[in-house]
């Protein structure tokens, strides 16, 4: 196996990382109303090597934040079921103003209509509960690349 800084292992395979494309680099912002699940996964985050992770509570937090900080994260991870403003709310009112942003699903949902809803409103990927750091830099790497090109 490659010790190439541009190559991701995952078990028996090697992922190609574009040389462009540095995760230290991204601005994620998190939003989830646990607490704990918050900060576990700011820590994951962080363990990648994210350093610039912004929290919020919930999704009328998060629109509170993005009105305030124009193109100021790079991608959003964001829990499904929340109070106030669910993450599919929140996703089909970002995308009226920021189309190609990221938007990383996070949920413990896997049902086939949930996953059409979510396509529908302009998702760009899916994250299921409980991941691994592993899985999240993947899923991450994959989700900007798709953006990107």
């Amino acid at each position: 196996m490659s010790t190439d800084k541009n190559t991701l292992h995952n078990k028996d395979k090697e992922i190609l990382v574009e040389p462009a494309l540095n995760l230290k680099k991204l601005r994620v912002m998190v939003v989830e109303d646990q607490p704990d699940t918050s900060k576990m996964i700011k820590q994951m985050l962080m363990e990648i090597g994210i350093t610039q992770v912004y929290t919020s509570p919930d999704g009328q937090k998060a629109l509170e934040f993005m009105d305030s900080a124009d193109d100021f994260v790079d991608l959003i991870m964001c829990d499904w079921n929340m109070p106030r403003v669910t993450g599919i709310e929140l996703l089909r009112q970002l995308r009226t103003v920021y189309p190609d942003l990221p938007f990383l699903m996070v949920t413990a949902r896997g049902d086939f209509e949930s996953v059409v809803v979510a396509k529908e409103a302009g998702v760009s990927g899916f994250i299921r509960k409980p991941f691994s750091i592993d899985e999240l830099r993947q899923k991450l790497i994959k989700t900007i690349s798709n953006i990107k090109r």
